[in-house]
């Protein structure tokens, strides 16, 4: 298609090889051109007439790239979408958008400098139960809604050995499922009706160890709870939870 939007995508992750690069080749209008990623193999494998740049630096140089999408670990999104925007392309930078306000307003002010388009992407707002909440509020099938809370429950067997399991900017539970949370709190209600920010909101990540027969619990302090529940051989439970709620 001639007319198409020509995409290049930052990273070949989770997200772009699970999210991104399908969207991109199932959108009419849009093409995917070129991936910086520094396994050429495993892009191939799922597109191969794509080209591959090692250096994301080459892809936003590509005179061919309209768009750019990026999808890297959190604390590359800022200096990476300060780049692409510089390089006088439109940037779709996955959640969370960067991981200081500073960073998300210096975006922002470059972006209208230079004319182009810049935006953040959040995949969960497109869910059928959420787009079912919004219709049914925005239609006043609920009268008027003064209480939103939200969450999500993680199970995992294993804690995975991935950037966003260690410490570090951007990584951790909150920057990685509270984006959703909060862009839902966003997007629910139309413009102009919101009936403010949030009040209160939390990250708490607890891990669930099945160490005995015995029943107790055990906090410790800040965002950490220990819960020992039953016993089922010797495997030990993992369990991430995230709430918040805004008023």
């Amino acid at each position: 298609m001639s007319d198409a939007i020509r995409v290049g995508l930052v990273g070949f992750g989770y997200a772009s090889k699970t999210f991104h690069a399908p969207l991109i080749g199932g959108t009419p209008g849009m093409a995917l051109k070129a991936v910086a990623s520094s396994d050429a193999d495993k892009v191939h494998a799922d597109w191969p007439g794509v080209k591959v740049m090692s250096a994301p630096g080459d892809l936003l140089d590509d005179p061919d790239i309209d768009l750019v999408v990026i999808a890297t670990p959190n604390d590359t999104h800022f200096p990476l979408a300060k780049a692409a925007l510089e390089a006088g392309k439109h940037v779709v930078v996955d959640k969370p958008f960067t991981v200081t306000l500073s960073q998300a307003r210096e975006l922002e002010s470059l972006a209208k400098h230079c004319g182009r388009i810049l935006s953040v992407f959040h995949n969960r707002r497109w869910d059928s139960d959420f787009l079912t909440v919004s219709a049914l509020i925005n239609e006043g099938q609920l009268g008027e809604v003064c209480y939103f809370k939200s969450h999500f429950d993680r199970f995992r067997p294993q804690v995975r050995q991935r950037w966003r399991e260690q410490a570090g900017p951007g990584s951790g539970i909150w920057y990685d499922l509270a984006p959703h949370l909060l862009d839902r709190r966003g997007a629910v209600w139309p413009a102009g009706k919101h009936h403010g920010g949030p009040r209160a909101a939390s990250a708490r990540r607890a891990i669930h160890r099945l160490f005995s027969r015995r029943a107790g619990l055990s906090a410790a302090a800040g965002s950490t709870a220990w819960y020992v529940t039953r016993r089922r051989g010797e495997r030990a439970l993992y369990r991430s939870r995230l709430a918040g709620q805004l008023y």
